[in-house]
Protein backbone atom coordinates (compact mmCIF):
# COMPACT_ATOMS: atom_id res chain seq x y z
CA UNK A 1 0.00 0.00 0.00
CA UNK A 2 2.88 2.57 0.81
CA UNK A 3 4.55 1.29 -3.15
CA UNK A 4 1.11 2.21 -4.31
CA UNK A 5 0.68 5.74 -2.64
CA UNK A 6 4.01 6.75 -3.39
CA UNK A 7 3.25 6.52 -7.39
CA UNK A 8 -0.41 7.81 -7.11
CA UNK A 9 0.92 10.83 -5.30
CA UNK A 10 4.12 11.36 -8.18
CA UNK A 11 1.44 11.19 -10.40
CA UNK A 12 -1.32 14.12 -9.17
CA UNK A 13 0.48 17.10 -10.69
CA UNK A 14 -0.92 19.20 -6.93
CA UNK A 15 0.59 17.01 -4.90
CA UNK A 16 4.14 16.71 -3.70
CA UNK A 17 6.13 13.85 -2.56
CA UNK A 18 8.54 14.63 0.40
CA UNK A 19 9.42 11.70 2.16
CA UNK A 20 8.41 8.26 3.27
CA UNK A 21 9.45 6.00 6.33
CA UNK A 22 10.09 2.46 6.58
CA UNK A 23 10.89 0.55 9.93
CA UNK A 24 14.21 -1.01 8.14
CA UNK A 25 15.57 1.40 6.10
CA UNK A 26 18.85 1.38 4.54
CA UNK A 27 19.87 3.87 2.42
CA UNK A 28 19.17 7.83 2.77
CA UNK A 29 16.68 8.65 -0.35
CA UNK A 30 13.84 6.57 -1.87
CA UNK A 31 15.40 5.22 -5.37
CA UNK A 32 12.05 6.26 -7.75
CA UNK A 33 13.14 6.30 -11.51
CA UNK A 34 12.48 8.86 -13.49
CA UNK A 35 11.81 11.59 -10.83
CA UNK A 36 14.01 14.22 -10.37
CA UNK A 37 13.97 15.14 -6.63
CA UNK A 38 15.42 13.32 -3.90
CA UNK A 39 12.76 11.94 -1.79
CA UNK A 40 14.26 11.48 2.20
CA UNK A 41 13.72 7.67 3.24
CA UNK A 42 14.04 7.21 7.10
CA UNK A 43 12.71 4.99 10.00
CA UNK A 44 12.22 7.77 12.11
CA UNK A 45 8.90 9.96 11.65
CA UNK A 46 9.19 12.82 13.60
CA UNK A 47 13.04 13.69 12.12
CA UNK A 48 11.93 13.27 9.07
CA UNK A 49 8.81 15.77 9.83
CA UNK A 50 11.31 18.25 11.13
CA UNK A 51 13.92 17.66 7.75
CA UNK A 52 10.81 18.06 5.40
CA UNK A 53 8.13 20.09 6.87
CA UNK A 54 4.73 17.88 4.82
CA UNK A 55 1.47 18.94 5.59
CA UNK A 56 0.03 15.17 5.53
CA UNK A 57 1.66 11.83 6.52
CA UNK A 58 -0.35 9.09 5.48
CA UNK A 59 -0.07 5.74 7.13
CA UNK A 60 -1.42 2.19 5.75
CA UNK A 61 0.62 -0.20 8.78
CA UNK A 62 -0.66 -1.93 11.84
CA UNK A 63 -2.73 -0.04 14.54
CA UNK A 64 -0.28 0.12 17.17
CA UNK A 65 2.22 1.82 14.75
CA UNK A 66 -0.31 4.15 13.34
CA UNK A 67 -0.92 5.20 16.80
CA UNK A 68 2.52 6.53 17.53
CA UNK A 69 2.56 7.88 14.23
CA UNK A 70 -0.60 9.97 15.07
CA UNK A 71 1.05 10.99 18.65
CA UNK A 72 4.10 11.99 16.58
CA UNK A 73 2.34 14.27 13.81
CA UNK A 74 -0.33 15.42 15.50
CA UNK A 75 0.91 17.61 17.86
CA UNK A 76 3.79 19.09 15.22
CA UNK A 77 -0.15 20.23 13.47
CA UNK A 78 0.75 17.62 10.63
CA UNK A 79 -2.88 16.51 9.28
CA UNK A 80 -3.18 12.89 8.54
CA UNK A 81 -4.60 9.76 6.76
CA UNK A 82 -5.00 6.95 8.15
CA UNK A 83 -6.11 3.61 6.25
CA UNK A 84 -5.00 1.14 9.13
CA UNK A 85 -7.88 -0.96 10.12
CA UNK A 86 -7.68 -2.60 13.87
CA UNK A 87 -7.98 0.57 16.17
CA UNK A 88 -9.77 0.47 19.34
CA UNK A 89 -12.43 2.54 20.08
CA UNK A 90 -10.13 3.87 22.77
CA UNK A 91 -7.74 4.87 19.56
CA UNK A 92 -10.84 6.43 17.48
CA UNK A 93 -11.24 8.46 20.96
CA UNK A 94 -7.09 9.59 21.48
CA UNK A 95 -7.29 10.39 17.68
CA UNK A 96 -10.10 12.74 17.85
CA UNK A 97 -9.03 13.76 20.95
CA UNK A 98 -5.76 14.82 19.94
CA UNK A 99 -6.83 16.42 16.89
CA UNK A 100 -8.95 18.76 18.84
CA UNK A 101 -5.93 19.57 21.00
CA UNK A 102 -3.98 20.71 18.64
CA UNK A 103 -6.01 21.70 16.36
CA UNK A 104 -5.25 19.34 12.96
CA UNK A 105 -7.26 17.07 10.88
CA UNK A 106 -7.00 13.57 10.04
CA UNK A 107 -9.44 11.51 8.63
CA UNK A 108 -9.43 7.18 9.52
CA UNK A 109 -11.39 5.37 7.32
CA UNK A 110 -11.85 1.29 7.19
CA UNK A 111 -12.04 1.35 3.13
CA UNK A 112 -10.59 3.99 1.03
CA UNK A 113 -12.29 1.98 -2.41
CA UNK A 114 -14.78 4.73 -3.76
CA UNK A 115 -16.77 1.27 -5.01
CA UNK A 116 -16.38 -0.39 -1.65
CA UNK A 117 -17.80 2.93 0.28
CA UNK A 118 -20.55 3.02 -1.87
CA UNK A 119 -21.59 -0.32 -1.29
CA UNK A 120 -21.62 0.43 2.45
CA UNK A 121 -23.77 3.50 1.86
CA UNK A 122 -26.38 1.31 0.11
CA UNK A 123 -26.07 -1.53 2.68
CA UNK A 124 -27.56 1.19 4.72
CA UNK A 125 -30.34 2.08 2.97
CA UNK A 126 -31.52 -1.67 2.28
CA UNK A 127 -30.72 -2.12 6.12
CA UNK A 128 -34.19 -0.11 6.71
CA UNK A 129 -36.15 -3.05 4.69
CA UNK A 130 -34.82 -6.28 5.08
CA UNK A 131 -34.54 -7.49 8.58
CA UNK A 132 -32.46 -10.70 7.58
CA UNK A 133 -28.59 -9.80 6.38
CA UNK A 134 -25.46 -11.66 6.14
CA UNK A 135 -21.83 -10.57 5.03
CA UNK A 136 -19.20 -12.44 3.14
CA UNK A 137 -15.71 -10.90 2.65
CA UNK A 138 -12.90 -12.47 0.69
CA UNK A 139 -9.21 -11.23 1.00
CA UNK A 140 -5.70 -12.82 0.46
CA UNK A 141 -3.90 -15.35 2.78
CA UNK A 142 -1.78 -12.91 3.87
CA UNK A 143 -4.12 -10.24 5.47
CA UNK A 144 -3.46 -10.28 9.07
CA UNK A 145 -7.25 -9.60 10.88
CA UNK A 146 -10.53 -11.27 10.01
CA UNK A 147 -12.83 -10.08 9.57
CA UNK A 148 -11.71 -6.81 7.53
CA UNK A 149 -12.01 -4.05 9.35
CA UNK A 150 -14.55 -2.89 6.45
CA UNK A 151 -16.40 -6.08 7.10
CA UNK A 152 -16.93 -4.92 10.79
CA UNK A 153 -17.48 -1.37 9.78
CA UNK A 154 -20.53 -2.36 7.62
CA UNK A 155 -22.08 -4.64 9.82
CA UNK A 156 -22.25 -1.62 12.85
CA UNK A 157 -22.95 0.86 9.97
CA UNK A 158 -26.30 -1.35 8.84
CA UNK A 159 -27.02 -1.97 12.54
CA UNK A 160 -27.27 1.78 13.39
CA UNK A 161 -28.88 2.23 10.17
CA UNK A 162 -31.99 -0.60 11.18
CA UNK A 163 -32.17 1.04 14.59
CA UNK A 164 -32.63 -2.42 15.87
CA UNK A 165 -31.02 -5.81 15.73
CA UNK A 166 -31.27 -7.84 12.12
CA UNK A 167 -33.15 -11.16 12.47
CA UNK A 168 -30.00 -14.19 13.23
CA UNK A 169 -31.72 -17.14 12.91
CA UNK A 170 -31.44 -19.96 15.43
CA UNK A 171 -29.25 -23.20 14.10
CA UNK A 172 -30.77 -26.25 16.31
CA UNK A 173 -27.69 -28.46 15.76
CA UNK A 174 -24.14 -27.09 14.21
CA UNK A 175 -22.28 -30.03 12.99
CA UNK A 176 -19.19 -28.34 12.79
CA UNK A 177 -18.31 -25.52 15.34
CA UNK A 178 -18.06 -21.84 13.69
CA UNK A 179 -20.03 -22.92 10.55
CA UNK A 180 -22.32 -20.00 10.40
CA UNK A 181 -19.63 -17.44 11.12
CA UNK A 182 -19.26 -14.54 13.61
CA UNK A 183 -22.41 -12.37 14.42
CA UNK A 184 -22.17 -8.48 15.10
CA UNK A 185 -25.94 -7.35 16.19
CA UNK A 186 -27.63 -10.13 14.17
CA UNK A 187 -25.64 -10.12 11.15
CA UNK A 188 -23.80 -13.36 10.48
CA UNK A 189 -19.99 -12.52 8.90
CA UNK A 190 -17.92 -14.88 7.09
CA UNK A 191 -14.42 -14.41 6.08
CA UNK A 192 -12.76 -15.77 3.30
CA UNK A 193 -8.61 -16.10 2.77
CA UNK A 194 -6.78 -17.79 -0.07
CA UNK A 195 -4.51 -17.19 -2.84
CA UNK A 196 -5.88 -15.55 -6.35
CA UNK A 197 -8.50 -13.15 -4.05
CA UNK A 198 -7.28 -9.53 -3.51
CA UNK A 199 -10.47 -8.33 -1.83
CA UNK A 200 -14.37 -8.76 -2.05
CA UNK A 201 -17.16 -7.93 0.02
CA UNK A 202 -20.91 -9.14 -0.51
CA UNK A 203 -23.58 -8.31 1.45
CA UNK A 204 -26.40 -10.53 1.10
CA UNK A 205 -30.21 -9.69 2.04
CA UNK A 206 -33.37 -12.09 2.31
CA UNK A 207 -36.83 -11.93 2.78
CA UNK A 208 -40.03 -12.90 1.43
CA UNK A 209 -39.90 -14.43 -1.69
CA UNK A 210 -36.57 -12.61 -2.55
CA UNK A 211 -32.86 -12.28 -2.12
CA UNK A 212 -31.08 -8.65 -2.66
CA UNK A 213 -27.04 -8.85 -3.31
CA UNK A 214 -24.47 -6.31 -3.13
CA UNK A 215 -20.99 -6.87 -4.47
CA UNK A 216 -17.70 -5.37 -4.60
CA UNK A 217 -14.76 -6.45 -6.11
CA UNK A 218 -11.06 -4.40 -5.62
CA UNK A 219 -8.55 -6.38 -8.28
CA UNK A 220 -5.53 -4.22 -7.36
CA UNK A 221 -4.55 -1.88 -4.74
CA UNK A 222 -4.92 0.97 -7.07
CA UNK A 223 -8.41 1.06 -6.26
CA UNK A 224 -7.99 2.57 -3.22
CA UNK A 225 -5.82 5.26 -4.67
CA UNK A 226 -8.83 8.07 -5.57
CA UNK A 227 -10.09 8.00 -2.33
CA UNK A 228 -6.65 8.36 -0.63
CA UNK A 229 -5.79 11.29 -2.94
CA UNK A 230 -9.35 12.61 -1.74
CA UNK A 231 -8.46 12.46 1.74
CA UNK A 232 -4.83 13.75 1.05
CA UNK A 233 -6.38 16.95 -0.58
CA UNK A 234 -9.77 17.45 2.39
CA UNK A 235 -8.21 16.66 5.04
CA UNK A 236 -6.20 19.71 4.72
CA UNK A 237 -9.47 21.78 4.76
CA UNK A 238 -10.15 20.19 8.41
CA UNK A 239 -9.24 20.53 12.27
CA UNK A 240 -10.78 17.76 13.47
CA UNK A 241 -11.12 13.67 13.51
CA UNK A 242 -13.24 12.62 9.79
CA UNK A 243 -14.55 8.99 10.26
CA UNK A 244 -15.02 7.42 7.31
CA UNK A 245 -14.62 8.23 3.41
CA UNK A 246 -18.34 8.83 3.00
CA UNK A 247 -18.26 12.02 4.96
CA UNK A 248 -15.54 13.58 2.19
CA UNK A 249 -17.99 12.18 -0.62
CA UNK A 250 -20.70 13.78 0.31
CA UNK A 251 -23.28 10.90 1.49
Amino acid sequence: MGQEVARAVLADGELRFVGAVEACASQPYLPVPEYPDLIPLSSNLGSLIDKTCPDVVVDFTRAGVAMEAARVALPLKVHMVIGTTGLSAADIDELRSLCDCHGVGAVVAANFSLGAVLLMHLAQIASRFFANAEIIEMHHDKKLDAPSGTALATARMMAEARGSRFVYPPTEKEVLAGVRGGEVGGLAIHSIRMPGVMAAQEVLFGGKGQTLLLRHDATSRESYMPGVILAVKEVVKTRSLVVGLDKLMGL
